[in-house]
């Protein structure tokens, strides 16, 4: 990237409209301004960005002026297939936590959307703010949508309507607000600057930190183990030789995990199982030649864990974005728990869960869901590792959520041994059902034990999915799945802060495809409302036990 000028006075302040009192009319005359060039848009942006702290504070003040939030939950990913994942345009529904802000009586939210949202799934998600009256948050809430449906970043389909930036504009005081995001890319940035808000999240130029080559980086940096493997890899020759290395190191090992630098919930993995054909160029009955090209060989049938992945088009995106290749962690007891941490405005530093995540797919690569808290065998060790990579990233300047993901075995003593896999610069699956807690009752997550308390003082437990799939689910409205919840006893119920939150409800009726996440006051409960809510569904459905074969998380643990 080119550097700025060196005179301030040549660079174009970044757009902006007067402050307005309180419920008066904003409406701006003009479109949003056209875009900057690349370095004018960098500049406006770090400018935009000194003004975060103060805007993000005030929305825990009280007695502080209205403060708007822009709510853009856009999966920005290059070199990954959106459309791979079924109804990956109701995935924006997953922000729907960031609703209880409203919980703050003078903060303003606009929620952007690809489609519109059901009604009846916003009067759910609404009626679960507490300590606000309903009808007060819904008159401080503006929905906002592109009718657009493509499976691309929604950030995207907004930076191509330059009057719905407008109509975003003229629902904020761009003096007082701020923009937060599911993910961070270039047209994040771009956005917050063709706003003129500044935006809670990475810097774009230290994404690099949160892909699987810089995770391995920054791994190294914090000193923490990882799987053994090599990085910056970008095409298929360096593949090779990479698995070949990891092979001659070790000869027992039997799978190997080769990644795009930026993938999702899985996606954007593949296995390369040591086969017949492979073993016969194993390190002692081959020379590294002839294993390098069997290697080559073997590399178009590579197992993706994405439906629609082809070899063609896994080289392609490898040689645009590059990838890793690691040593595929075998185990008897395996689990792969993740740490969710923040960099708040401010650059402070902290955990704010640990979670057991839930994976499928032939070889456990493939996100389905997870549990909170993650083992107390390991939950510590984890954490206190995740920390030391966060110290990293607060070095750097990163801001914004953080999650690291781990894979961890157990040893024939009962210890276990742990594996850092990848760090995600961004919210994950993983963010929205501890927000989701937070939402309900406005509790906190305890680091010292681990586990989260509401402001009763009591602690709260939980399994969650974004894949509970069934072919007989398709057709049901939102309005239905919440009548089953009730008809069966399963839904949330505030007095008891247990029970059955649903989400991706607009993805049901296409797809077949609904999330929740269930809450009880022990691991048990919890697990026990999702089952109840899994069956109450398919009872409803179907009237009888799922269709054989149809994923589970829970299924398979990789």
């Amino acid at each position: 990237m080119k550097r700025p000028p060196t005179d301030p006075a040549a660079i174009p302040k970044p757009p902006s409209l007067p402050s307005v009192p309180p419920g008066a009319p904003r409406r701006s005359s003009i479109l949003p301004p056209p875009p900057p060039t690349e370095e004018v848009e960098a500049y406006q942006f770090q400018q935009l960005q000194q003004t975060l702290v103060g805007r993000w504070l005030a929305l825990n003040e009280i007695e502080s002026e209205p403060r708007d939030v822009v709510v853009v939950p856009s999966l920005s990913m290059d070199g990954f297939q959106l459309a791979a994942i079924p109804g990956i345009t109701h995935y924006e529904e997953r922000m729907l936590f960031t609703l209880g802000l409203l919980r703050h009586p003078r903060a303003r939210l606009v929620f952007v959307t690809s489609q519109p949202l059901h009604p009846a799934m916003l009067d759910y998600y609404l009626a679960l703010i507490g300590g606000i009256p309903t009808a007060h948050a819904r008159n401080r809430l503006t929905l906002i949508s592109c009718y657009d449906t493509s499976p691309r970043p929604l950030t995207e389909k907004v930076l191509e309507r330059p009057r719905l930036m407008r109509r975003i504009r003229d629902s904020i005081d761009p003096a007082r607000a701020h923009m937060t995001v599911f993910t961070v890319s270039e047209r994040e940035r771009s956005l917050a600057v063709r706003l003129g808000i500044p935006l809670y999240g990475v810097d774009p130029k230290l994404l690099h930190l949160g892909t699987k080559t810089g995770s391995r980086q920054v791994f190294r940096e914090a000193g923490i183990p990882m799987a053994p493997g090599f990085e910056d890899l970008r095409n298929e020759n360096q593949v090779a030789e990479a698995i070949t290395d990891l092979w001659e190191s070790d000869p027992t090992l039997q799978r190997f995990v080769v990644k795009l630098n930026q993938g999702f919930s899985g996606e954007g993995n593949a296995v390369l199982p040591v086969s017949p054909a492979l073993r016969a160029a194993a390190p002692g009955n081959a020379s590294r030649s002839a294993r390098v090209d069997a290697v080559l060989a073997a590399l178009p049938g590579l197992r993706f864990m994405g439906p629609t992945e082809t070899w063609e088009r896994f080289r392609s995106a490898l040689g645009e974005i590059g990838g890793v290749v690691e040593a595929f962690i075998e185990g008897d007891t395996k689990r792969s728990p993740s740490v969710q941490l923040r960099i708040n405005p401010r650059g402070q530093l902290q955990a704010m869960s640990t979670h057991d995540q839930l994976l499928g797919g032939p070889d456990g690569q493939l996100y389905l869901g997870c549990r909170f808290p993650a083992d107390g065998a390991y939950r510590r060790q984890i954490q206190a590792d995740a920390l030391k990579v966060g110290a990293v990233l607060q070095e750097r300047g990163c801001v914004g959520r953080v999650a690291v993901d781990f894979v961890t075995v157990q040893k024939p003593d009962g210890s276990w041994s742990r594996h850092a896999i990848e760090i995600n610069l961004r919210m994950t699956g993983t963010t929205h059902p501890i927000m989701t807690m937070k939402l309900l009752n406005d509790g906190e997550y305890d680091d010292e034990s681990g586990l989260y308390i509401t402001r009763r003082g009591e602690p709260r437990y939980y399994m969650s999915t974004d894949n509970l799939m069934q072919p007989h689910y398709r057709g049901l409205l939102p309005d239905d799945v919440l009548d089953i919840a009730a008809v069966h006893d399963v839904h949330y119920q505030p007095w008891k802060e247990t029970g059955v939150v649903f989400h991706l409800l607009g993805a049901v009726s296409q797809f077949g495809k609904v999330g929740l996440t269930a809450i009880g006051s022990s691991p048990e409960e919890a697990e026990d409302f999702f089952v109840r809510a899994e069956r109450a569904l398919d009872a409803a459905t179907l009237g009888s036990a799922r269709t054989p074969g149809a994923a589970r998380p829970g299924d398979s643990k990789g």
